[in-house]
């Protein structure tokens, strides 16, 4: 009995431990549980809903709306229109060759199209997406929203592109917009992250590279939550970025397309600067193109033949075209000549028609010569042989230190591309360049802007400036950044004796409206409006001894690319000079027969407001004049445009 009852208190003991322990266990795995739950649902609560949301939520950029340019007077120069344009992402569309056939079905899409858009789609992150086509029309915009139940991966998106409606107008001076090539994404050291999205549109060339930073903006960013095949099922957070800013140019869009119609067929280049701010008024190349031809994507056969094109419609001559200044680089000899003290207005120099340098003969222009000369009446007649010989008395370190304090041999500081600064040589530039010693031969031809020496319409215009001013102008293209003035460029004075500014101003104007004076058949017959100016041939093939015996042929009667470049420098009025103008035609001829006038219609257009009265011109000139003027194609501008009509 009692063996029993001791058992029995054995097993229940046993009982109690065994389920001690059991319960122990089982608290201690609970326990142990509820601290993972609590790790879980707690600790790590944050990171786990990011993770689960990154399944169902998207984070994608908003490209920023580019900065518009607008013109001096508010006029609409480069804006954004709307484009309806389809995407597709590979990560939410999986078989993307299966959905772009699908795509293919509902809307036009080439094969070619397809193809490049595969290859595209393999060269980019997964999660960016790739633009299969723009520029869409609403209708089938409106079908693949409608379809996009079936096509994962695909959205049809509202964007922005670039718009030029003044087309040829500004083609070079603004130029254009393109999508970001690899080679733009290797020159910027750390770019912004909105250059990934495909076919970004950035500056390429002109004002809309130079000024990029300014006009592209800041990226927003939009949260958008996505169902298990990544279909867009709605929009949950949208941050706006910043949109680039506006500029405001100095140019004037009635003056530039006054310029480019006037110009006409001509390879040829004009600058109209303000003499007082330097402020540009008009910069134009001709022939020009539409840039809106590169932000649709230029077709090869465009492409080709703007580039096979003679007159180079690609070059924007006035700061990239680099020539001999001819006769229009006088005023720099003469005025380095007096400065030095070696000739003053009245010193007397007396031409036969040449020059002679020990065995070598160097011709003026005209065969018979102008007999005796001094300043005045060399700047008036362009008599070559007066300016052989002060240059050899000055020599060609001053005559080059005198040209660059007038802007020549500068590379002037615009947000336009390629600019050039132009050669303004001297004796340690021959040496270094070519090392060979500066010889006597190369100082005559440098005189009349003829041998090494090469300018830039726009560098002439500024020296025609800083000679009409005495001051230091300095050239201005962009006027307001925003809502912020640009800063004028200091523009000190010249350091140059004003009575020598004054003898070659009179030179100037003698050219004009002197009784011998190489222009005077484009003066300007207003009183309140006269104008200085200088013209200029420039050779660009050697004459022979032979072929100037015979006589020298006539430029019409040689082929176009070996006949003279005209040029023509000018400002007025005389008294109170407010505007500057530079014109250069490549293989134009006589700058007095071809250039001169192109600069008097544009320099009077750019003082008068629009199209110049009939009034500022002599009265035989008149019909002339009527009738070129209504032969123009000009650009309407509509009821606000400050075109007057003619007098």
């Amino acid at each position: 009995m009692k063996r029993t009852q001791r058992d029995t208190e054995d097993s229940v003991r046993g009982v109690r431990r065994r389920a001690f322990l059991m319960g122990g266990a089982m608290t201690a795995f609970v326990a142990v549980l509820g601290a993972r739950m609590r790790y879980l649902q707690v600790d790590q609560a944050e990171e786990f809903r990011l993770l689960a949301e990154e399944n169902r939520v998207n984070i994608r950029l908003i490209p920023p709306a580019r900065g518009q340019i607008f013109d001096r007077n508010g006029r609409l120069i480069a804006g954004n229109e709307q484009n309806y344009r389809v995407v597709i992402t590979r990560e939410d569309a999986g078989d993307v060759e299966m959905v772009l056939k699908r795509l293919a079905s509902i809307v036009a899409l080439p094969p070619a199209d397809i193809e490049k858009t595969l290859k595209e789609v393999e060269r980019r992150s997964p999660f960016v997406p790739i633009i299969v086509a723009d520029r869409l029309s609403w209708e089938d915009f409106s079908k693949i929203a409608i379809n996009s139940p079936s096509l994962p991966g695909v959205t049809p998106e509202v964007g922005l592109s670039r718009v030029y409606p003044l087309d040829q107008d500004f083609a070079h001076v603004v130029g254009y917009v393109g999508p970001v090539s690899e080679r733009d994404l290797e020159r910027i050291e750390n770019p912004d992250p909105v250059l990934q999205l495909p076919k970004f549109q950035i500056g390429k060339v002109g004002v809309e590279r130079w000024t990029e930073a300014e006009l592209r903006g800041r990226a927003g960013q939009k949260r958008i939550e996505v169902n298990s095949v990544g279909r867009v099922m709605r929009e949950l957070e949208r941050l706006e970025g910043d949109p680039g800013d506006d500029l405001r140019l100095t140019i004037d869009a009635e003056a530039q397309n006054f310029a480019q119609a006037r110009l006409g067929d001509e390879s040829a280049a004009m600058v109209a600067i303000d003499v007082q701010t330097g402020d540009l008024l008009a910069c134009v190349s001709a022939p020009s193109f539409d840039p809106n031809l590169f932000v649709r994507g230029i077709s090869q056969k465009d492409y080709s033949v703007l580039l096979e094109n003679d007159h180079r419609p690609l070059a924007d001559k006035t700061v990239q075209g680099a020539y001999p200044p001819g006769s229009t680089f006088k005023m720099v000899t003469a005025l380095a000549a007096l400065e030095a003290g070696v000739i003053t207005p009245q010193t007397g120099v007396y031409c036969p028609g040449h020059y002679e340098v020990g065995s070598r003969r160097f011709h003026c222009w005209k065969r018979s010569g102008h007999g005796t000369v001094s300043l005045h009446s060399a700047l008036a007649e362009s008599c070559d042989v007066y300016f052989y010989d002060i240059a050899q008395k000055v020599g060609i370190d001053k005559i080059a230190e005198m040209g660059r304090k007038l802007g020549l041999g500068i590379r002037h500081d615009l947000p336009m591309s390629a600019i050039t600064e132009g050669v303004m040589p001297d004796k340690a530039w021959k040496q270094e360049r070519y090392k060979q010693d500066w010889r006597i031969g190369d100082t005559i031809n440098a005189s009349i802007g003829q041998g090494y020496v090469l300018t830039s319409p726009l560098q002439l215009a500024v020296m025609t400036a800083r000679i009409a001013s005495g001051r230091a102008i300095q050239p201005r293209l962009v006027r307001m950044i925003g809502t912020q003035e640009v800063p004028l460029p200091e523009a000190p004075p010249l350091d140059l004796s004003s009575q020598h500014l004054a003898s070659v101003r009179r030179g100037m104007y003698e050219v004009m409206n002197g009784a011998h004076g190489t222009a005077k058949g484009s003066r300007i017959a207003d009183e309140t409006l006269l104008m200085a100016g200088k013209t200029g041939t420039a050779q660009v093939r050697n004459i022979s001894t032979q072929e100037r015996a015979s006589g020298v042929v006539r430029n019409d009667q040689l082929p176009w690319n070996r006949r003279d470049h005209a040029l023509f420098v000018c400002y007025a009025p005389f008294e109170n000079p407010r505007v500057a103008v530079s014109v250069v035609v490549e293989h134009g001829g006589g700058g007095s027969a071809v250039a001169a006038p192109i600069a008097r219609d544009l320099l009077l257009f750019c003082l008068t407001g629009g199209i110049p009265p009939l009034s500022a011109y002599p009265a035989s000139q008149r019909g002339t004049i009527e009738s070129r003027f209504n032969d123009l194609k000009l650009r309407d501008f509509g009821a606000d445009s400050t075109t007057r009509s003619r007098a």
